[in-house]
């Protein structure tokens, strides 16, 4: 999978429109657009602080739902 690809899974995979996703990382909509279309490619830098800023994301939303459900469980 090509890094154009991968961007627009990661990008979709978070429920994010180009616009909202685009802010999150300070870059312009039609950057991200280009990216997503193999116009133009990321960085690296930028490539790696978006996976794992979307990892940690991920990791916390996770976390939150263990917790939830901890607490769930205790009410029985």
């Amino acid at each position: 999978m090509d890094i154009a690809a991968k961007i627009k899974e990661l990008r979709k995979k978070t429920g994010l429109s180009q616009s909202k996703f685009s802010a999150k990382f300070g870059i312009p909509v039609r950057t991200l657009q280009q990216w997503e279309q193999g116009i133009s490619a990321p960085p690296e830098y930028l490539v790696r602080m978006m996976a794992y800023i979307m990892l940690l994301e991920e990791k916390s939303h996770i976390q939150d739902e263990e917790s939830i459900r901890g607490k769930n469980a205790d009410d029985k």
